[in-house]
């Protein structure tokens, strides 16, 4: 893909892309064909942002992921957070709303149609930024933010975009800061979602049953330095909360 980010202020009209001589990057090729008729596709959109919809998708979880993913970042945001892909439900207006002081929210997703549904979600705010970019591929500099989060995104990507989009977190996230990282995990054995569950995976999100077989950090590259990773469970397993410090 061609390095290239358009942003998109939310008080503005969004605009693709800003300039001819800077095309918007491409929509991935495993988006378009495993992931189109979630996330492309504008009944997708019409259907799926229901909160209802998507807490039952997370069976009745969805606030208390949302909440402990938030609880990393404290009551009051005061600091550079990052984003990674747009979330359906009100996760970022959760984010915007705690901002603070010098906090400031910027929200990457390769997808127009994903940016468009976010700007129509959130209140005008000169703190909040949404950027069309690829999340393997960032056009921040290094060390930009102070938290980086990943809600349920890498599950939805092959193993070379994930590694890539790992990468680039921690490339762009600032020693001390944090990646929180909330996705699918393997269940614990006693867990009838663990049934349930591997089907309806294997079915409809054939990329994350890597995240049951394999922790996340042997996504991580080989040469990742951090100071410390913490990994917590919900719901008998099937959710994990994975938190590394720069």
């Amino acid at each position: 893909m061609k390095p290239c980010s358009t942003t998109i202020p939310r008080i503005f009209p969004p605009v693709y892309p800003a300039s001819a001589s800077q095309p918007p990057p491409a929509i991935p090729d495993y988006l378009q064909k495993v992931y189109w008729w979630a996330y492309l596709h504008p009944n997708a959109v019409r259907l799926f942002e229901r909160q209802w919809l998507v807490n039952l998708i997370l069976w009745g979880n969805f606030a208390r992921l949302r909440d402990a993913t938030l609880a990393e970042l404290g009551k009051s945001i005061e600091q550079k957070v990052l984003q990674v892909a747009c979330v359906y439900g009100d996760f970022t207006q959760r984010i915007a709303a705690r901002l603070s002081g010098p906090g400031q929210l910027d929200v990457i997703d390769v997808a127009p149609i994903q940016l468009d549904n976010l700007r129509a979600k959130l209140a005008p705010d000169a703190r909040v930024h949404l950027h069309q970019q690829d999340s393997s591929a960032l056009h921040f500099p290094d060390a930009s933010f102070n938290s980086t989060l990943l809600f349920f995104l890498l599950h939805e990507q092959p193993e070379k975009v994930r590694r890539a989009t790992l990468a680039e977190a921690l490339r762009v996230t600032r020693p001390g800061g944090k990646i929180v990282i909330v996705d699918y995990h393997l269940p614990q054995a006693g867990n009838p979602f663990r049934y349930i569950m591997k089907g309806v995976l294997k079915l409809l999100e054939p990329f994350a049953l890597d995240l049951w077989r394999h922790e996340i950090a042997s996504f991580l590259p080989a040469d990742a330095s951090f100071a410390n990773l913490d990994k917590t469970t919900a719901f008998g397993g099937l959710y994990q909360k994975v938190v590394i410090t720069r």
